[in-house]
C-alpha cells in the first residue's frame, strides 16, 4: 500500500482528537499515549484499549481489583458498579482518606526521585482518592507504573496538568469531565470525577487556581466557578473540591466566602495551627529565599455532603514533611493534605 493510500484512509483531524479522547477517558491516562497507541492500530479505539491494559498489566480478578477495565466500562460509565465488584477485606468501612497534593513536577532534575517518594507516601497511607496538581508528562508514568492499586485520571497532557487518583476495590469510577477557565494563561482548568467510595456517591473536583499575587482577579473568578460547580452536582451526590488554590483569605471573603451546605475541611477537623500553612517556606527549603519566608494556606479542601452529617470530616494532618534521601529534597514544595472522613449511618 503507498504513503498516498494510508493518509487517504486516515480519518480527520477532528476524528483522530475525538478517538485520542476517548482512548483517554476509558484508560485514565492522556490524550499524548492515546495517539501513540492509536497511530499503531489504525486508530481503532478497542485494539488500542486492550493493547495498553495488557502492556500495563492493569487486568484485574473481580474478587480483588474488578473485572479486566474494556472499551464497554467508559462508554457506558453508569454500568461499572455492577460490573466491579468492591473489595470485602476493609478493615475501616466507616472512613474515607482523600489526599490533595501539589507534588511540584516542574521542579527538575530532582522530579523522578521526588515523585518516587510521593508514590511510597501514597502507598503508605492508603487513601481511597487523590488529588494532585503540577502533575506533568514526566511524573505522570511514575505515578501510573508505581501506584498500580489506582486508577489515575489525568485533567490534561502538556507540560502541567492536575489528576484524580482513585484506589481500585474501594472505588468506583463512574466519569469524568474538565471544565476550562475561559481567562487562564497558566493553562489551568477544573478536573471533576464522579464516583462511588465505599459506596457512597461521591463527585470529586480538583484545581490548580491562577499563581502569584498579579492573578488575584481571575483567581478569584475561577473560584467562583469552582464554588458554581459544586453547587451545580446533583443534590445525592457528596462533592469534595479542593486543590493547589493559590487562594488569600481577603479573595475568598472578596467573593462572598464559602458558599452555604459547604464547609473547610480544615476548619471543620478544629483549625489545628500546625496544619494551617501548606506551602511554608520557613520549614520547606526546596526554595531559596534570601529575607522574607513566605508561610500561605494555599492548599484547601471543602466538602458537600448530600446528606448533611453523613460524610463528617474528623483528622487533617499534612505529609511529605521529610526529605527524600536520594536527593536532599523535601517531595515537593508543598505539603500534601491528607484528610479523614467518617461515614455516618443515620
Amino acid at each position: 500500500m503507498s504513503e498516498d493510500n494510508e493518509d487517504e484512509n486516515l480519518p480527520s483531524a477532528a476524528e483522530c482528537e475525538k478517538r485520542c479522547q476517548c482512548f483517554a477517558d476509558i484508560t485514565g491516562t492522556d490524550t499524548a499515549l492515546a495517539m501513540f497507541y492509536l497511530q499503531d492500530r489504525n486508530w481503532n479505539v478497542e485494539i488500542a484499549v486492550n493493547a495498553f491494559f495488557e502492556e500495563s498489566n492493569q487486568v484485574a480478578t473481580t474478587q480483588n481489583q474488578g473485572t479486566k477495565r474494556g472499551l464497554s466500562e467508559s462508554a457506558n460509565p453508569e454500568a461499572s458498579p455492577k460490573q466491579i465488584k468492591l473489595a470485602d477485606d476493609d478493615l475501616e468501612p466507616h472512613r474515607i482518606r482523600l489526599l490533595s497534593w501539589n507534588i511540584d513536577g516542574l521542579d527538575m532534575p530532582s522530579a523522578e526521585k521526588r515523585t518516587k517518594e510521593i508514590c511510597n507516601i501514597i502507598k503508605k497511607e492508603n487513601p481511597q482518592a487523590v488529588l494532585l496538581q503540577e502533575v506533568t508528562p514526566v511524573t505522570l508514568p511514575i505515578l501510573q507504573q508505581n501506584c498500580t492499586g489506582y486508577r489515575v485520571i489525568s485533567g490534561g497532557s502538556t507540560e502541567y496538568f492536575t489528576a484524580i487518583m482513585l484506589k481500585d476495590g474501594q472505588v468506583m469510577f463512574k466519569g469524568k469531565e474538565i471544565q476550562p477557565f475561559e481567562n487562564t494563561v497558566m493553562m489551568r482548568n477544573l478536573l471533576s470525577v464522579q464516583c462511588q467510595i465505599k459506596g457512597k456517591p461521591f463527585t470529586v473536583m480538583t484545581s490548580h487556581l491562577e499563581s502569584t499575587k498579579d492573578f488575584g482577579d481571575e483567581r478569584k473568578r475561577q473560584l467562583k466557578q469552582c464554588f458554581e460547580a459544586v453547587k451545580a452536582e446533583p443534590a445525592s451526590q457528596n462533592v469534595i473540591f479542593g486543590g493547589d488554590l493559590n487562594l488569600r483569605d481577603k479573595e475568598l471573603s472578596a467573593i462572598g466566602g464559602i458558599p452555604g451546605g459547604m464547609c473547610d475541611v480544615w476548619e471543620a477537623t478544629g483549625s489545628r495551627k500546625e496544619c494551617l500553612y501548606t506551602w511554608d517556606m520557613m520549614r520547606n527549603t526546596n526554595l531559596v529565599f534570601d529575607k522574607f519566608k513566605p508561610r500561605c494556606r494555599f492548599d484547601r479542601l471543602y466538602l458537600r455532603d448530600s446528606n448533611p452529617g453523613t460524610i463528617k470530616p474528623v483528622y487533617f494532618e499534612l505529609i511529605g514533611l521529610e526529605k527524600v534521601k536520594s536527593c536532599g529534597r523535601f517531595p515537593s514544595d508543598h505539603w500534601g493534605l491528607l484528610t479523614h472522613y467518617d461515614i455516618i449511618k443515620i
